[in-house]
């Protein structure tokens, strides 16, 4: 059993790296779904290890610190400015579900309890939090929309889970008192929020204190916050009987020890923190949306080989279910959003078309999931009487399936109700770079240290200049026609060195040394603008792909022949050994050379119509700034050992933006396109690492 316990935990982590590559070449396709798919098909596989899944286990082992983390760095204000409407979601319309749903099950198929109808509606009543923050990348959600959504699957669990409990308890002893449930949720509803928020407070008191007596240490603190979600639900459902996931919740909202502090000791503390809640809750996330997929196949075989109803009738309960999910959480939007007042006015706004939309948004934009199916998997097998529970693998398929519905139309019609715009306007994508480009100043103003002090603040000091300039072309530069142009520039500068390389390896009077430090300064060069084209290209091709292999396998050729070509050298001794000083001193040449050239084209363009005279102009000063900053280095930075610290800082800066970027993608800060288009600026940089940046 441990080695099957083992050997599940290995390929749940496999599924979970394989979803992240995955995800990259099928976009339109949501990650969750992708996982859930994974998960399937590991059910599949000759050795998949048949351990069985304990529910409990799964909330506090998963939800609870997903849910944490989810509160803890969802943005307060927003939430404060949506809250009315998220908890009208989150109790009224969950309350709702769980009776319109019991009713119309029990109706439409009298074989089923009314208490076990009711169980069925509760579980529904509850959005998953995961999936909505994975969601609709490829749709325009708004800010504020965005933060209902998440708002609400924050608190919803709490209703959802209680509902649940009493439905059960009504249908395992065959009795139920309104009253007394009514008095239960309120208790598990406010004590788990007053409980969650006292033990948050109590622990920004704790972190703060210890921090204040130099006790803190990075290990000690890291250890401590991943144990407090934990610690938080369980002492909460176990001890105190109120709802964990509201503790967990009100206290992710209130710990804030993270935020507070000063000094580099607390600053790498926070960096390290922060990566570990990054790959930790990627891996929760996932592993969650794996072991979703990893339920669904055995809860519908189950069903569907040996159920008594027929599989027509269960098709027609799916549909009719998704139906009342999807129709009642579509009337109360429309509800909430036509008597909701305007903050200015004070006055009831018409339901324009716009606000129709945006109901069907929110609608789409609330899939079940994880909790729903934990839930249904806690049905007891028989109740008090001694008797099976009524049609318990039946209810477990009808909550299977409307999860999968709803999270297919989450993924297929957000983008058709809200597409992303296919322009960017300049000054939303100058806003959004600036952004980032200060965020990345300040991960590496918190990696300064005595011996890198001087290369760091030469490289913070060029995103300086970077945002001084974002800032004077905000609203004066089209963005598509300016990409456009940095990429035929990027060809210019491809068939420059193209020629250089062809005319050096054709030369026959060139003294041996000096031709072989050409040609590798020229075949680095050509790696580093090839692999920036393949980036930036647009993906209108259906065989993009295909050339961005080929284009990796000529690279990779390239650079075998370098190798095989040197290692020949070295062993034959034919030509004197280069070294990594020379080529960089090559290569900076053959990059002032190729700047004047593109240059050069430049002035020639803006005589004429290809490009914007105001384009071509705003391309040249980048440019020229670039030269400048190449050519002054050698008296700005005299020595090897400084300058080999700003070459690595500078990739490490590359690096610090891209990761920023899929940061801020995951957390909805910005879409796909306006991730494919800060992501083509860096890849425009890289080509020259060693030019301003």
């Amino acid at each position: 059993m441990a080695m099957d316990a083992f050997m599940l935990i290995l390929a749940v982590l496999a599924a979970v790296v394989l979803s992240s590559f995955l995800s990259r070449f099928i976009p339109k396709v949501s990650t969750p779904l992708v996982q859930i798919a994974l998960g399937a098909g590991l059910t599949l596989l000759p050795f998949y290890p048949r351990v069985a899944l304990d529910p409990s286990l799964f909330m506090v082992l998963f939800i609870a610190p997903l849910l944490y983390l989810e509160a803890h760095d969802i943005d307060k204000s927003a939430l404060a400015k949506t809250l009315r409407m998220s908890i009208s979601l989150a109790i009224g319309l969950a309350l709702m579900t769980m009776v319109v749903i019991g009713y119309a099950l029990h109706n439409a198929w009298p074989i089923i309890p009314l208490a076990a109808a009711f169980a069925l509606g509760s579980a529904l009543g509850p959005t998953d939090a995961i999936a909505v923050s994975s969601i609709g990348h490829d749709a325009s959600v708004s800010p504020r929309q965005r933060s209902v959504l998440k708002g609400e699957s924050l608190f919803n669990d709490a209703s959802g889970v209680v509902g649940f409990q009493f439905s059960i308890l009504a249908a395992v002893t065959g009795s139920f008192s309104l009253r007394h449930a009514a008095g239960e949720f309120l208790i598990s509803f406010i004590g788990g929020t007053l409980f969650g928020l006292a033990v948050g407070m109590l622990s920004n008191w704790l972190f703060e204190m210890l921090r204040s007596f130099g006790w803190e240490t990075t290990t000690t603190r890291i250890l401590m916050e991943l144990f407090l979600p934990f610690l938080i639900y369980l002492t909460a459902d176990e001890i105190a009987h109120v709802s964990g996931v509201l503790a967990v919740v009100a206290a992710g909202l209130v710990i804030r020890f993270d935020r507070t502090g000063v000094g580099p000791n607390v600053s790498r503390t926070n960096i390290v923190s922060s990566s570990v809640w990054s790959v930790l809750s990627f891996s929760l996330n996932g592993t969650v949306f794996i072991l979703l997929g990893m339920q669904l196949p055995n809860a519908i075989t189950t069903t569907w080989s040996h159920s008594a109803v027929s599989h027509a009738l269960l098709v027609e309960i799916i549909a009719l279910t998704c139906v009342i999910v999807i129709g009642l959480r579509f009337l109360w939007m429309v509800a909430v959003l036509a008597i909701a007042r305007d903050r200015r006015t004070g006055k009831r706004r018409r339901m324009t078309p716009h606000r129709w939309r945006s109901a069907a948004v929110m609608t789409f934009g609330g899939p079940k999931g994880t909790i729903t199916l934990s839930l249904m998997f806690t049905i007891p097998y028989v109740v008090n009487s001694g008797e099976l529970f009524p049609l318990r693998d039946e209810l477990i398929f009808v909550a299977s399936g409307v999860i999968i519905v709803t999270l297919l139309l989450a993924n297929f019609m957000l983008p058709l109700l809200a597409p992303n715009a296919e322009d960017i306007h300049p000054t939303e994508l100058t806003d959004i770079t600036i952004t980032l480009v200060r965020r990345t100043v300040e991960e590496l103003s918190n990696r300064v240290t005595d011996e890198n002090r001087r290369a760091v603040l030469y490289v913070i000091d060029s995103y300086t200049k970077r945002i001084t300039r974002l800032k004077q072309q905000a609203g004066h530069v089209d963005s598509h026609a300016m990409g456009d142009l940095q990429n035929d520039a990027l060809h210019w500068e491809k068939d420059y060195i193209k020629a250089q390389l062809d005319h050096t390896k054709a030369s026959t009077d060139m003294e041996p040394r000096v031709q072989e430090l050409q040609i590798e300064a020229c075949e680095r060069m050509l790696d580093q603008i090839m692999n920036s084209l393949r980036h930036i290209s647009k993906p209108t091709s259906s065989g993009r792909n295909v050339s961005q292999i080929r284009g990796r396998m000529r690279a990779l050729q390239r650079r075998l022949q370098i190798v095989t070509r040197r290692a020949s050298n070295k062993f034959l001794r034919t030509t004197p050994l280069l070294n990594e000083h020379e080529i960089a001193s090559y290569v900076r040449t053959l990059q002032a050379q190729a700047f004047e050239h593109v240059i050069d084209r430049l002035y020639e363009e803006m005589g004429k119509t290809t490009y914007g005279t105001e384009y071509c102009s705003a391309l040249i000063l980048d440019y020229r700034r670039a030269e400048a900053a190449l050519r002054s280095r050698p008296r700005l930075v005299n020595d090897g050992t400084t300058r080999r610290q700003i070459d690595e800082i500078k990739h490490e800066s590359y690096a610090i933006e891209l990761n920023l970027i899929r940061d801020m993608l995951e957390s909805a800060e910005i879409t796909r396109l306006q991730a494919r288009h800060l992501r083509r600026n860096v890849y425009v940089m890289q080509v020259d690492a060693d030019s301003e940046l």
